[in-house]
């Protein structure tokens, strides 16, 4: 698929050269002049990324930046400055971008930028992702009700925090939550997702780098660390990160000092850190791709997001706040939803959680003739509530001496077996996935299966 790139500069010539650059590379290339024209190319063409100038007449780069946060939240944003500061930087990033080129720039300098770029274009719009999840916290569940009395708790304070989880629960929120709620919250808030960046680029883009400390290193800049100074930094996807990096990354944190890549100089740093990963990380050690003592350094304040399908509570709210949304995105007039969708998705195991009931909504919303979401709208493979075979209860059950206790639970048991062997049938032995479609956690799965002795079968 060829990408297609928004180039958006108030001076022509610039945007020539670039387009030019691009088009070498085999990307399509869209030029406007400034920030009005850009907004109106996007409502009309499919745009992977946007490079844009800082300084331009009727609307700037950062009032770009800002719209297209809110109403284009897939698409990354890259910012052009010819003032090579870390105040513009700062700017920027705290306001979504996803880099920035300082002018003037050469070829080797813009392509990484651009294939980065497109990469976190990819990983968006392929799957969930936390920092795509808009959604307010919310926190009507007993389990998010004890997440957020941690996070009061643990807000205003240096300390180092490990959030866990599925993908699409919401880490960067609580990340976000956290910071707010912290006396840094007057200054950034540096987000980076350590799977969207490739590994021979990830130290550079962590610790910043200086002229000439690599082919395409035409100028120093400071990285995300640098960036973060006096904030908060949040590394999402941690377990990503290079095994050999691991140890420089400890250190910095022991040290609360980075050294820039080709530099020979140390820079105290005073940031928060806190990191996300939706694996096991002593999996990770035990595999060896994950450093022990680095996990003991991150996991001095565990949080642990538990997937939508533990909250059920939270349903109705986080429904509710999706409907406000796209009524007010999409120009309709959705008043609620009937109680037979409420169920169906109470019983739908949501593999992709708050993201892809966010889609679904959007999508409901979108195509809803009606004021209400009907269960005819719902999406085949959440309508379908998996059917199960009670067994009838007869006289001769009670004439065998049985208590009404004895035959509630092997009745009971005889449910569970049935739903469990359905559902390894139809993943073909799969337990994650068998657990995910019955609505509960692996090990709570291969319990019960070791209850049942149904490991081999």
């Amino acid at each position: 698929m060829t990408h297609s790139i928004l180039v958006v500069d108030d001076e022509a010539n610039l945007r020539k050269v670039i387009q030019g650059l691009l088009e070498q590379e085999g990307y399509r290339v869209v030029q406007a002049k400034d920030g009005i024209e850009a907004l109106a190319i996007l409502k009309q063409e499919k745009i992977h990324t946007i490079i844009s100038d800082l300084k331009m007449p009727n609307l700037d780069g950062l009032g770009l930046l800002e719209a297209v946060s809110k109403q284009f939240p897939d698409i990354p944003v890259i910012i052009l400055t010819a003032y090579q500061t870390v105040e513009t930087a700062i700017s920027a990033l705290k306001l979504g971008a996803l880099d920035y080129l300082s002018k003037p720039f050469d070829k080797r300098e813009i392509l990484p930028i651009v294939q980065k770029a497109i990469a976190h274009y990819e990983q968006r719009s392929k799957g969930p992702s936390d920092q795509e999840i808009h959604s307010d916290l919310i926190t009507h569940s007993p389990l998010m009700k004890n997440i957020m009395s941690m996070i009061q708790k643990i807000a205003d304070t240096p300390s180092t925090v490990l959030i866990s989880g599925e993908s699409g629960t919401g880490k960067e929120l609580v990340a976000k939550t956290l910071h707010v709620g912290s006396r840094r919250n007057k200054h950034p808030f540096i987000a980076i997702n350590c799977s969207a960046i490739p590994a021979t680029l990830i130290e550079s883009e962590l610790f910043g780098y200086e002229k000439g400390a690599f082919t395409g290193a035409v100028g120093s800049k400071p990285g995300r660390f640098e960036l973060a100074d006096g904030g908060t930094l949040f590394l999402d996807e941690i377990a990503e990160i290079p095994l050999e990096l691991q140890a420089k990354l400890l250190r910095v944190l022991q040290e609360n000092e980075i050294e820039r890549v080709g530099g020979i100089q140390t820079k105290k740093i005073d940031i928060r850190l806190i990191v996300a990963t939706n694996k096991d990380l002593q999996q990770e050690i035990q595999k060896g791709t994950f450093r022990e003592d680095l996990f003991y350094r991150l996991n001095v304040v565990p949080i642990t997001l538990p997937p939508l399908r533990e909250r059920l509570e939270d349903f109705p709210y986080l429904i509710d706040f999706f409907i406000k949304k796209y009524n007010k995105k999409l120009e309709k007039n959705i008043q609620g939803i009937e109680e037979e969708v409420l169920n169906a998705f109470k019983h739908y195991a949501w593999p992709g959680n708050i993201r892809q009931l966010e889609n679904v909504i959007e999508r409901m919303v979108l195509l809803s003739e009606k004021n209400i979401l009907s269960q005819e709208m719902l999406p085949t493979d959440i309508g379908q509530v998996p059917s199960i075979s009670i067994p009838m209860i007869g006289p001769q059950d009670f004439n065998q001496g049985g208590s009404f206790k004895n035959i509630v639970k092997e009745t009971t048991q005889h449910i569970e077996i049935n739903l469990i062997k359905k559902a390894l049938a139809k993943t073909h032995g799969n337990v994650t996935q068998a657990a995910k479609s019955l609505g509960i956690s692996r090990k709570s799965l291969q319990n019960k299966m070791k209850e049942y002795n149904l490991r081999n079968k």
